[in-house]
């Protein structure tokens, strides 16, 4: 009489389930125990069969003991070791028909291009290169300002301020009296002496035609693009070379995007960026790298990168968020699937293909990461097989087994 699983009830079917579970970690502790090969059996039979060089435990193999007996470390017998096991222990073996069975895959090591593009964050800043200083080259008085504020948009050649300055009128007056002499040396010397107190060409012109001293100047914009400061009020009283407004420039303005340290290194002036910003998304914005800035950020571990970016409609304003884009140029390199690196914190390991079910771990030397495949800077040569499966499982065998890893001097490119 048979009974269905479905007519079992759950209490069943746990221990049915807790039962089958023992089968399978049974079955997997047999496949760990051919991996090694050694297939060592207690007693006199092994030691008839080999002669033994010394008694391990294979939890501990760097430990040796010159007779058999029990493991000081683990609560099972010393396995022996036998003459010329030692140059079959090269590598990992195992039985060709349990690859597939074991989920094992290779990839072979090739040279090609990794495409690292690289996305960070960044922000659009105003362009410190294209600041106008608006400076007086006389002292005097304002006696008009035109209304601007800090963070104003002005074009080249808009007014800033009035300015009465007292000493022009004097001089301008002593200027007109030599032209009415007619002499040519006098009035050339009389200009010049104008433009010694910092008088600009066109208002001595204005004086020349209108004949009348002119004491007051309109002070305007040498550039277009943002007042970044504004140092002047109605009344006060300036001084020659005083700062009354700083202007900065809209158009190129900055891009600085933050790269962490890692992928700093790929990074090189003149390289393309590609910038999508919030305020118009789908709408690629591309420049060039004009700067690294020598100095990391503490805290994110991370160097900015100074692009320019050209604005001619003046649709880019400083503080808008962006995503940034970098191509670092291609390069060739030996390149394996990611998943083969068995990264240990101390070191980054692979298991080499041996042929004929042999596989032995190897230290490498790893750079850049990008989908789904590394560089291998060293360790490793072309057309040597990693495995890129099951290899977790290899590396624990090996490692249970005492079986030395190939250092990257032997397999350096």
């Amino acid at each position: 009489m048979s009974i269905g699983w479905n007519n079992l009830s759950a209490r069943h079917r746990m221990l049915a389930g807790g039962v089958m579970l023992a089968l399978i970690s049974g079955a997997a502790g047999y496949g760990l125990s051919l991996l090694g090969g050694d297939a060592h059996t207690a007693g006199g039979d092994t030691q008839a069969e080999c002669e033994v060089l010394y008694w391990y435990d294979p939890m501990v193999p760097g430990q040796q003991f010159d007779k058999p007996g029990k493991s000081p470390f683990m609560d099972m017998q010393l396995v022996p070791k036998c003459a010329g096991e030692e140059a079959a222990q090269a590598g990992v073996s195992i039985d060709p028909a349990l690859v597939q069975n074991l989920g094992i895959r290779t990839a072979e090591a090739t040279m090609g291009a990794l495409d690292t593009e690289t996305t960070v964050t960044g922000s659009i800043a105003y362009n410190a290169r294209e600041v106008s200083i608006v400076q007086p080259r006389s002292g005097g008085f304002v006696q008009r300002t035109y209304g601007h504020a800090p963070d104003d948009v002005v074009a080249a050649g808009a007014p800033l301020v009035d300015l009465l300055i007292p000493e022009w009128g004097g001089a301008q007056a002593e200027y007109l009296a030599v032209v009415a002499t007619g002499d040519a040396a006098l009035t050339r010397a009389a200009r010049d002496r104008l433009r010694l107190l910092g008088m600009p060409d066109g208002t001595i012109a204005a004086v020349s035609r209108s004949g009348k001293p002119q004491s007051v100047i309109t002070i305007t914009a040498p550039s277009s693009g943002v007042i970044t400061m504004l140092a002047v009020r109605r009344g006060m009283s300036v001084s020659s070379g005083q700062t009354l407004a700083e202007i900065t420039a809209l158009n190129p303005v900055w891009l600085e995007a933050a790269v962490p340290e890692r992928q700093a290194g790929d990074i090189s002036i003149g390289q393309t960026v590609r910038a999508e910003l919030t305020a118009y998304p789908g709408e690629l914005f591309t420049g060039r790298v004009t700067a690294i800035l020598p100095s990391a950020q503490a805290d994110s571990r991370t160097l900015t990168v100074r692009a320019e970016l050209p604005n001619p409609g003046l649709r880019l304003r400083p503080g808008m968020f962006a995503q940034v884009t970098l191509s670092p140029e291609p390069r060739t390199a030996l390149l394996i699937p990611a998943e083969a690196v068995i990264r240990t914190g101390r070191r980054n390991l692979v298991m080499l293909t041996q042929g004929k079910g042999g596989f032995l771990p190897a230290e490498v030397r790893i750079g850049r990461e990008a989908n789904g495949q590394v560089e291998v800077l060293g360790g490793l040569a072309a057309g040597e097989r990693v495995v890129v499966s099951g290899q977790f499982l290899l590396d624990s065998e090996a490692s249970l087994s005492g079986i030395k890893v190939r250092p990257i001097a032997e397999g350096a490119n």
